[in-house]
């Protein structure tokens, strides 16, 4: 069987189901794009040394995107 990528136009972001710590928010953007999910998670963690509302997008990606 064959493993099927699809373009990444037809990619919908999406929470994951089943690689999820919090919300899945970051499994699920690790999904999306085919990324490894410790990696967007050390990013994630690493970018509260930088200022900005890493929190506050995290807590609104939770409630924006729905459950994959």
């Amino acid at each position: 069987m064959t493993d099927f990528n699809p373009p990444m136009s037809q990619r919908r972001l999406h929470r994951s189901l089943t690689d999820r710590y919090v919300a899945g928010v970051l499994g699920g953007i690790a999904e999306t794009y085919g990324w490894n999910p410790t990696l967007v998670r050390l990013i994630f963690v690493a970018s509260f040394l930088l200022p900005g509302p890493q929190f506050l997008a995290y807590i609104i990606a939770w409630f924006i995107m729905p459950n994959g």
